[in-house]
């Protein structure tokens, strides 16, 4: 809760990149993280793990992981959180597997340095993992390197990885990136029947709209930094109160052939370039005089369950004299 990251600009400087984000995922939830490139959602999942790197800080929030505040943590101690209670699914499979070992030992060497499995045992392990992460041949490909597998497999064995330690929450950053239709869509099948065979809590980052519909509970939608709405997944795609997320709905392609594609305009700013107030007032059609103000407060809109919270001022009738 309240979490905040900083990263150094010109000037000397900090900038947010994580800006007072709060959220909470259930046991067997999925939550949906979603917004534009640069609006902060891999940095979130990097701070919820601690594993910012340098200059970046992490300076202020709350980390809850079954009743522990993990900002308590010593770096020692946070290593055996990682893998171990929170499994990652990284973007780029090739960059996070390392590519001069194989798949097997990779997976093996998880389940001993949590001290869940070693010789014989982890073996076997590690193939009922990829068995489990549908894998075909395990037994050939546990003996293979990262380069050797496709895309496809290459996230099903960093899949395999990740639920090794049979972790409680799993993070997956935009785990069908770069991967066709069809392979996006089995990697997606996997997700979900892993979810409930492992009794995951899934936080599932992404900007495309349609895996939030298909895959997630309730979703949050992150600009430059901050949840500027917050709702179940029916509510928000029925009932948008965000300007952005509007934007970003509208965007979805969904008319004739040849008809003209709706769009946001504008980009999302740069780290350190925000303006004092709502950070999405430059490329937003509904704006009016405080806008430019400050940042707007978060607002219910509904009581749920479960909520719906909207940082807009557009739903602030005491910021705006009544103005909906």
């Amino acid at each position: 809760m309240g979490l905040r990251t900083v990263f150094p600009v010109s000037g000397g400087r900090e900038a947010a990149a994580v800006d007072g984000v709060s959220f909470e995922i259930g046991r067997g939830e999925t939550l949906g993280l979603v917004g534009e490139s640069g609006s902060g959602k891999s940095v979130t999942a990097l701070s919820i793990i601690r594993l910012v790197m340098p200059p970046g800080r992490l300076v202020a929030g709350r980390i809850e992981l079954e009743g522990r505040n993990l900002m308590d943590l010593g770096e020692e101690d946070m290593r055996r959180v990682r893998g171990r209670r929170i499994g990652f699914v990284f973007q780029e499979p090739m960059v996070a597997l390392n590519p001069v070992y194989t798949i097997g030992f990779q997976i093996r060497e998880t389940l001993l340095v949590h001290g869940l499995a070693r010789g014989a045992a982890a073996k076997r392990r590690a193939l009922e993992l990829l068995e489990a992460v549908r894998v075909p041949d395990p037994a050939r490909r546990v003996r293979e390197y990262p380069h050797q597998l496709s895309g496809g497999l290459r996230q099903r064995a960093m899949i395999a990885l990740a639920l090794a330690a049979e972790p409680s929450l799993l993070i997956a950053d935009e785990p069908t990136t770069a991967l066709d239709v069809t392979v996006q869509a089995e990697v997606l099948d996997l997700l979900r029947d892993m979810r409930r065979a492992f009794g995951l809590s899934l936080l599932l980052i992404t900007h495309d709209l349609g895996i939030v519909a298909e895959m997630a509970d309730r979703v949050a939608v992150m600009y430059c930094g901050r949840i500027v709405e917050q709702a179940s997944v029916s509510r928000l795609f029925g009932a948008p109160a965000h300007p952005y997320t509007k934007g970003l709905l509208a965007s979805i392609p969904a008319g004739q052939s040849g008809e003209r594609l709706v769009s946001i305009p504008g980009t999302v700013p740069a780290l350190g370039q925000i303006g004092a107030g709502c950070a999405f007032e430059p490329r937003c059609v509904e704006r009016f005089a405080p806008c430019a103000a400050s940042p707007p407060d978060e607002s219910m809109v509904a009581v749920g369950p479960p909520r719906h919270d909207v940082r807009c001022y557009l739903n602030s009738p005491a910021k705006t004299g009544g103005k909906q």
